[in-house]
């Protein structure tokens, strides 16, 4: 019976050590409104937050606990136009915000 422990511990043991990296969108949605808002692509407050699409493109991790994190969204005003905007940032298991996020708009879409 110890003997089965020890090999459900073991067998549970790989698992853990492949934890998978935090859930940092939030970290660079931000920082992509805020750089929309500063290079008057769009008014902040025109956003409809509850439309936006997020979609982790690649994760890399770098060294122990750093990740480099490339993400896509797909923002919406109030009035239906929707703007592509892709990210980079470093994050880590512990903080979402270890770098700067480097934003680049992708495509903009205005409804007439």
């Amino acid at each position: 019976m110890k003997n089965l422990s020890l090999i459900i511990l073991l067998s549970i043991f790989p698992i853990l050590s492949f934890a998978k990296a935090p859930d940092c969108h939030n970290w660079p949605m931000s920082m992509a409104e805020a750089w929309m808002q500063n290079t008057e692509i769009i008014d902040i407050l025109s956003i409809d937050e509850s439309k936006t699409k997020i979609k982790l493109l690649a994760l890399g991790k770098k060294k122990q606990g750093l990740y480099t994190q490339i993400y896509h969204f797909v923002f919406y005003d109030r009035k239906g136009n929707s703007y592509e905007v892709i990210t980079k940032n470093e994050a880590s298991d512990d903080e979402c915000s270890m770098s700067d996020v480097d934003s680049y708009l992708i495509s903009k879409s205005h409804i007439h």
